[in-house]
């Protein structure tokens, strides 16, 4: 993140935070399209949307800190890629309170320094990209799936969709299918949403979309959240984000 001192009418600190899509990827007229959001110093302002009771009990409570901090209010928010937010909140957080992020993984205390994480190399078809849209050969049906990076926008809909089928069946598990339907926007070809979601719950087969998920995780440019604890996983574990994340003086 570049340090710098925005326009007087800011009067304050600001940090350009570096977007893991490098803004290849968001429509050329875009604010988002420089791969660059600037990004205020949180203040005791920000700290009262952290304890929002309101804000916490419908889970956007992140969401409001990071649209708070966003100096550049012409940026949609819905428009911003998932692992490009992923970014943002990490710099939230460094803004707030530091780079030191300290949590307990395996028993063990452990302290992170937020600003050593780096972006995830951009998958070569994302870095060549004109627009949000990609393909992908299913290995076992070797039909053509084309699909999208999910924004916010996606997930909010798909939050809402989910809840959605859990009120006419509370024990509806259906959160993977139905992520799939909005990643997925063609299959060979075939663009009608009636048949990409039959497709999803009829045809999809459990190989090709393990296949097809695994290379989305590597695909999607974000955030290497990805740390090494001492005797843990030759791969490394995923950084936990925790209540203390956003603010520290939470019981660890």
């Amino acid at each position: 993140m570049e340090k710098q001192v925005t326009e007087e009418k800011f009067k304050f600190p600001t940090e350009t935070v570096d977007l893991p899509s490098k803004g290849l990827i968001y429509p050329k007229d875009s604010p988002l399209s420089s791969g660059k959001v600037e990004m205020k110093y949180m203040t005791a302002k920000e700290e009262d949307i952290l304890t929002n009771q309101n804000y916490i009990e419908k889970g956007i409570v992140i969401d409001k800190l990071i649209k708070a901090l966003i100096v550049d209010k012409s940026i949609d928010y819905n428009e911003i890629l998932l692992g490009d937010k992923n970014a943002l909140l990490v710099a939230a957080r460094i803004l707030g309170y530091g780079k030191d992020y300290e949590f307990t993984y395996g028993g063990q205390k452990e302290i992170i320094d937020l600003s050593l994480l780096d972006n995830k190399p951009l998958n070569k078809e994302v870095d060549k990209a004109t627009s949000n849209s990609f393909n992908f050969t299913l290995p076992t049906t070797n039909r053509v799936i084309t699909f999208k990076i999910l924004t916010h926008g996606d997930e909010i809909k798909i939050d809402q969709e989910i809840k959605g089928l859990k009120k006419i069946n509370k024990e509806s598990s259906a959160e993977m299918s139905t992520r799939l339907k909005y990643v997925i926007t063609a299959v060979d070809g075939d663009t009608d949403k009636k048949n990409i979601r039959a497709f999803v719950d009829n045809e999809f087969l459990a190989r090709d979309s393990r296949a097809f998920r695994n290379y989305l995780r590597d695909f999607q440019p974000d955030v290497d959240m990805t740390f090494y604890p001492e005797n843990g996983p030759e791969g490394g574990v995923d950084i936990p984000i925790g209540v203390n994340f956003l603010w520290p003086d939470a019981t660890v």
